[in-house]
């Protein structure tokens, strides 16, 4: 690394790595929970999630999680993790919201009050990390790096612009999502499912002003690892599915999608950084 990449205005701030850091064990703990014991969230984790496919879900979105802030932690330049901020944020902000107009739908137990410490904080904390660090990208690429040409940029927007709407109708309207969608949900876990959509489509947004693929990689790769959970818990759970809704099959066919599309621009993006091609 050269002398010019180890200048303050190009690093992540301790604090941040700090926040991180403590981040991760919650996300950690979360995973095990979900992924483990799916049945039994009523009594070890903040409510009662049914079906376990919604704690799949949730588990996955963490898992993705546990990546980014790994590498939020170990990282040198803001550049490579600012894009992740604005979508923690709004994912911790609307689960705040959710939890709050649903008080009555959680266990009065210490995993409620640890869910409930977290969410109350985090989204304030990331947010004011990244108003801190906002002058800390110089917007210059990476010395391995490239820019993504424009239609994928707009391929990436579209799609997570469409994520987005759909978790924002599941957030806002429930109700007119629940009767049709693909496995059981209830007004509570429609908002978490949407919730866990939103982080797509704000990743993707970054992307209408910063073409460095230095500043995706590990969103990419912390959604990729997201998706791959999913793919697992599609398999585990794929009783919970009801494929007499035509949005069954359209859900697994969306993951599919995303993880074809997702790995593909990676490699691709990864080949051409790699050859110097678009600097």
């Amino acid at each position: 690394m050269s002398g010019a990449d180890e200048k303050l205005p190009r690093t992540v701030l301790p604090a941040t790595r700090i926040v991180a850091v403590i981040i991760i064990p919650f996300l950690a703990g979360a995973v095990f929970l979900l992924f483990g014991f799916p049945r039994r969230s009523g009594e070890l984790f903040a409510w009662q999630i049914d079906p376990p496919l919604t704690a799949y879900l949730l588990a996955s979105a963490y898992v993705g999680g546990i990546w980014f802030f790994v590498r939020v932690a170990r990282e040198r330049r803001w550049h490579r993790v600012r894009h992740g901020f604005p979508a923690v944020t709004v994912f911790a902000g609307a689960l705040l919201v959710s939890t709050l107009t649903h008080l009555d739908k959680f266990s009065s137990n210490i995993f409620f009050f640890t869910w409930l410490a977290l969410y109350a904080t985090t989204p304030f904390a990331v947010a004011l990390l990244a108003w801190l660090q906002r002058g800390d990208d110089d917007g210059l690429p990476d010395p391995v790096d490239t820019r993504v040409p424009r239609s994928l940029r707009g391929g990436v927007i579209v799609v997570g612009t469409l994520a987005l709407l759909t978790g924002a109708i599941l957030f806002v309207a429930p109700q007119l999502v629940i009767p049709v969608w693909a496995w059981t949900i209830t007004p509570l876990t429609a908002q978490v499912v949407g919730t866990v959509l939103s982080l797509t489509g704000v990743v993707a947004w970054g992307m209408l002003r910063d073409d460095r693929w230095s500043a995706f990689r590990i969103l990419f790769q912390s959604q990729l690892i997201s998706l791959a959970a999913i793919v697992a818990s599609l398999v585990v759970a794929h009783g919970d599915l009801l494929w007499d809704r035509p949005a069954a099959y359209g859900f697994v066919a969306l993951v599919g999608c995303a993880v074809i599309g997702y790995g593909a621009l990676t490699i691709a993006m990864e080949r051409r950084a790699r050859r110097g091609i678009g600097r």
